[in-house]
C-alpha cells in the first residue's frame, strides 16, 4: 500500500496508520467540494489527499500566492480545475488553463507562477518511486 510522506501527514495519524480527526477516504467518486471543505489544512496546507489505490494517490491542490513545492518522488499528472497562469517544468515554462494537463516526471523541479487567486488542480501521483522508466 503506498504511504502518505510524512510532511503530508499528522503524527498522530501515521502511529494510527489512519487518520483520526477526518472521514475515511472515499472510494469510487471524488468532488472539488470535498476537496475544498478540507482545505486549508491545520497547519494551513493547500493540498488534500482524497483517495488512494494501489500507487496511485489522488490530491486536491490549491495554493494562495505561491507555490512551494519541491521535486516529488513519484510521477505526476496535474489537471486544471480551474486558474491560469504559468507552469515551470523543468527548463520549459508554458501557460495553463482550465482543463489542460500537466505531466511532470518524478525528480523534476516544477511549480506554479504568476497563477490566479482560484487555482485548483487535481494531482495525481502514481508509480514506483524513482518514476516510471521512459519507453
Amino acid at each position: 500500500m503506498a504511504t502518505t510522506p510524512p510532511a503530508r501527514s499528522c503524527a498522530t495519524c501515521v502511529a494510527a496508520g489512519s487518520c483520526l480527526r477526518r472521514p475515511p477516504l472515499p472510494k469510487h467518486q471524488l468532488t472539488v467540494a470535498e476537496g475544498l471543505a478540507r482545505l486549508p489544512g491545520s497547519r494551513g496546507e493547500r493540498f488534500v489527499e482524497l483517495f488512494r489505490h494501489g500507487t496511485l494517490t489522488v490530491e486536491l491542490y490549491a495554493p494562495r500566492g505561491n507555490d512551494p513545492q519541491s521535486p516529488h518522488t513519484r510521477d505526476e499528472a496535474y489537471v486544471v480545475v480551474e486558474g491560469t497562469g504559468w507552469f515551470r517544468n523543468g527548463a520549459e515554462r508554458h501557460r495553463f488553463g482550465p482543463g489542460d494537463v500537466l505531466f511532470v516526471p518524478a525528480g523534476v523541479v516544477h511549480r506554479f507562477e504568476e497563477f490566479s487567486g482560484d487555482l485548483m488542480v487535481w494531482v495525481f501521483f502514481y508509480g514506483p518511486e524513482g518514476g516510471e522508466k521512459t519507453t
